[in-house]
């Protein structure tokens, strides 16, 4: 796959939404807000695994496997574990972004890109309110967000599941047909695209999730994704963007 200057993989796609009717842009926090490269999800993903065989007290090597396991079949590790152990998520989420924050860089491009977007900007993460202000803060970006909506907002209900999409598009007045999403999870971007949200896949090669590897294989992309780049701030820079949405 070939990527022009603004990040965006030359793949062919089916009409495109585009963005001159957006004025909600929803980003996604792990591995789409921050680079994929920074390995900081690394670190969670780690002390997932270890909160695991401490509460449960299984080997570490079960525990890798009920982690991912949980993951892919629930939505989030943490929903496995209050679904099948009834654990309560506070302490979870609390130990599992107890994380080295001196990797995330901050991003001033990224911030003037972001900044430069018409209207409204919300964070929609399965992780902590906690976890998405420090991490944004890090990157110089925290403060042109208007709010973000997290797990314990979604009421537990976490991405991909439909319902932790309406939750946010209820309690922030979003028409989702106004928005746009920005998620690395290809499969987390299905329900987006269905309710009318113009969505842009942001890959990198952090692999976390089969849906992930899945996308080296793609020869077009699939109609739930409208756009793909590895660069968020030279797409969101880009005249895919930032012409059709200063234009409307």
């Amino acid at each position: 796959m070939m990527a022009d200057r603004a990040g965006t993989l030359d793949l062919p796609t089916g009409a495109r939404r585009g963005f001159g009717h957006v004025d909600t842009w929803v980003f996604d926090l792990d591995n789409t807000l921050y680079p994929a490269s920074c390995d900081l999800f690394a670190q969670v993903d780690q002390r997932m695994s270890a909160y695991i065989a401490k509460t449960l007290g299984v080997p570490r090597e079960h525990a890798r496997h009920l982690q991912k396991a949980y993951y892919r079949q629930f939505g989030t590790t943490l929903a496995g574990l209050m679904k099948v152990h009834k654990l309560p998520p506070g302490p979870f989420l609390e130990y599992v972004h107890d994380i080295d924050l001196s990797v995330v860089p901050e991003l001033p491009e990224l911030a003037a890109a972001i900044e430069a977007l018409p209207g409204r900007r919300l964070i929609f993460t399965n992780g902590s309110r906690r976890h998405a202000e420090n991490v944004a803060r890090r990157l110089g970006v925290l403060h042109l967000f208007e709010d973000i909506c997290d797990i314990a907002a979604l009421e537990y209900v976490p991405k991909p599941e439909r319902e932790a999409f309406d939750r946010l598009l209820k309690l922030h007045a979003v028409p989702a047909t106004q928005a746009a999403m920005f998620e690395d999870m290809p499969h987390n971007l299905e329900p987006a695209s269905a309710i009318g949200m113009t969505t842009v896949l942001v890959h990198s090669d952090y692999i976390d999730h089969p849906a992930q590897l899945k996308v080296r294989e793609w020869r077009e992309l699939p109609e739930h994704i409208h756009y793909l780049t590895r660069d968020l701030t030279g797409f969101l820079v880009s005249d895919a963007v930032s012409r059709q949405s200063r234009s409307s």
